[in-house]
């Protein structure tokens, strides 16, 4: 009797083994068949736009080799499986669980930089967007408007396709690390809207194709912010060229600001074919070598205020329009800058929804006072990836590091940065703007001389960015005597 009950219970339980082997393999098919409508289904989303989808089997395989790699105690943990069918609630449950858990790899500087890691975004973004690998071309724009076009795969990543396009141009290995591909928006009226740098996570083809729009391009742009290595740059034909087209275009655009005698030097200088003389010129002006951002809004001095805001020289630069039209103008010195962080707010529905972007600023604005600064910016997490820029290069030459090896592996890999950063004195944050400035009108940019021979993301539709800070290492070598 007591052998029949065991026979039974064992049977019993190897039917229901099976129910949930076939529930599960079910679920697969379901997410083969309605990836879209099917809630485990996760989509992975940069700066807005979807990169990927990919279920939850995928991240767990992904999981299970990184934990191979590197060991359970350097990766973080994940979100267990479930027997039974999720409710609605721990569906939500898992995918902030997920969120979390991709966040956490992201940030980490060893597992966010591996191959494996990267090379998994990468094909799961080829998967979703449904493009084979094969040849084709691709155009890469250069700041004087010219286009430099690629042969590539389909599959090539980032860095591949810099090097095409520097063997391309014919510039040096050792120089291609100061450029970077960003991705840019241009408008009707010839506006250019900065949305991302290009990631190691990321296919350029893929990207540029899946967004279904002439507006975007892929552009050419220096990647370093300390004007002293323009020298590096200018030491070769193919860079003096680049870095001279940049800085003719930020001109035009009104993102360095010049005065008539300014302007009447420059063109002088341009009519006699003295670039380095033009460039050195353009190191002196106001903004040179800053990214400008669209207009947008801001906490600071008061909720609501429309403000402009542009990076570079350590700092961001705020031209604050206040509610009673007075224009007011300041900036925030990264090493003062204790964390940030971008957040992200969701409206309408999953097909079509409004994404509002944050950046978040933790600031010293005296010895003993941190205020926290908003600003609402679609380009936030752009923002972002400016600051961290900015602390890797502070960090590195406070440490005695090479810059050329740096900016080489900075978009393939993470940057060592040292315990601490002197630094730099802050200005007054807001003063009334020079009115003696002006926009430059015009000025040629051709490029005749130039050979041509031969990142925050989350797996929610609902949510495409956490709550997660960035640590400011340059900010723990502040002293009293910056203040």
């Amino acid at each position: 009797m007591k052998h029949a009950q065991g026979t039974g219970c064992k049977l019993l339980l190897l039917c229901w083994l099976w129910f949930c082997l076939c529930t599960e393999l079910t679920k697969s098919f379901l997410i083969l068949m309605f990836p879209r409508s099917f809630p485990q289904a996760y989509n992975i989303h940069v700066n807005g736009v979807l990169h990927c989808r990919v279920r939850y089997s995928q991240l767990l395989g992904l999981h299970e080799q990184l934990k191979k790699e590197y060991g359970s105690n350097v990766v973080p943990a994940f979100p267990p499986k479930k027997i039974f069918t999720l409710t609605p609630a721990e569906v939500e449950q898992r995918r902030e669980q997920l969120e979390k858990y991709m966040q956490a790899v992201r940030q980490d500087p060893l597992l966010g930089a591996s191959e494996m890691f990267n090379s998994f975004l990468r094909k799961a973004q080829q998967e979703t967007q449904q493009i084979p690998t094969e040849d084709v071309a691709l155009d890469i724009c250069l700041s004087n408007g010219q286009k430099v076009t690629v042969n590539i795969l389909t599959s090539d990543q980032t860095e591949d396709v810099l090097d095409a396009v520097a063997t391309k141009l014919d510039l040096p290995d050792d120089l291609v690390g100061y450029f970077s591909l960003f991705l840019v928006r241009e408008g009707v009226d010839g506006g250019l809207t900065f949305v991302r740098k290009l990631q190691e996570f990321e296919l350029p083809y893929v990207s540029i194709t899946s967004l279904r729009s002439s507006e975007f391009h892929i552009l050419l742009r220096k990647s370093y912010w300390d004007m002293a290595y323009d020298s590096d740059v200018m030491d070769n034909r193919v860079g003096l060229n680049l870095l001279y087209a940049q800085t003719v275009s930020d001109i035009e655009r009104g993102w360095i600001l010049v005065n008539k005698d300014q302007h009447r030097q420059l063109k002088s200088l341009q009519e006699k074919g003295s670039k380095k003389e033009f460039i050195h010129l353009g190191q002196t002006l106001k903004y040179y070598g800053y990214i400008k951002f669209d207009p947008c809004i801001t906490d600071f001095p008061e909720k609501g205020c429309q403000v402009i805001v542009s990076a570079g020289n350590n700092e961001l630069n705020f031209h604050v329009k206040l509610p009673n039209e007075q224009m007011k103008e300041g900036s925030f010195k990264v090493t003062r800058m204790r964390c940030w962080r971008v957040t992200s707010s969701v409206s309408g529905t999953v097909s079509k929804c409004e994404v509002k972007l944050e950046l978040a600023f933790e600031y010293l604005m005296s010895k003993d006072r941190l205020q926290w600064v908003t600003i609402t910016s679609q380009q936030a997490i752009m923002m972002s990836i400016c600051l961290q820029s900015m602390v890797d290069e502070l960090m590195v030459k406070k440490s005695g590091g090479s810059i050329k090896k740096m900016l080489r592996k900075r978009h393939n890999g993470s940057i060592l940065r040292t315990d601490s950063q002197q630094a730099v004195k802050s200005p007054p944050l807001l003063d009334s703007p020079d009115p003696n400035r002006e926009q430059i009108v015009k000025l040629s940019t051709k490029l005749s001389s130039v050979s041509l021979r031969g990142i925050s993301a989350s797996n929610s539709a609902n949510d495409i960015s956490g709550n997660d800070f960035h640590g400011n290492y340059a900010f723990e070598g502040i002293g009293d005597d910056d203040l």
